[in-house]
């Protein structure tokens, strides 16, 4: 049975949150294939050790990245901490990786709580 992957994005004002939710879930985290958009996916390896594969910053395509592997059937789950309080330059980016999510019935938490839910299953 192929190991499934989790993908790890979270915007700059979320990045300190989803790095405590990992830190938390690092144990049953290390069940599962990581992945991530850039500074995140650093960030989140540098803090908790567990293995990231890193793809492109958000802004630079790693939204879009992630989005392609998502299609390709290779992304299981997406965990995205977003900031709804701040704009984003890349924001047709996010939104299509949403898309994509709901398009190809990916599970998305976009905060705590529905992570929670989805990593305790």
């Amino acid at each position: 049975m192929r190991k499934k992957t989790i993908a790890l994005i979270a915007h700059d004002h979320k990045k300190d949150d989803l790095v405590e939710w990992v830190e938390i879930n690092k144990e049953k985290l290390s069940e599962y294939n990581l992945c991530g958009t850039g500074t995140t996916a650093k960030v989140v390896e540098k803090k908790t050790g567990l293995k990231v594969i890193k793809y492109l910053s958000g802004p630079l395509g790693g939204d879009q990245q992630i989005g392609a592997k998502i299609a390709e059937g290779h992304i299981d789950m997406v965990i995205f901490f977003w900031d709804p309080l701040e704009a984003q330059p890349h924001d047709p980016d996010v939104k299509a990786l949403l898309r994509i999510a709901v398009l190809y019935d990916i599970p998305i938490a976009n905060n705590k709580s529905t992570a929670d839910l989805i990593i305790k299953k």
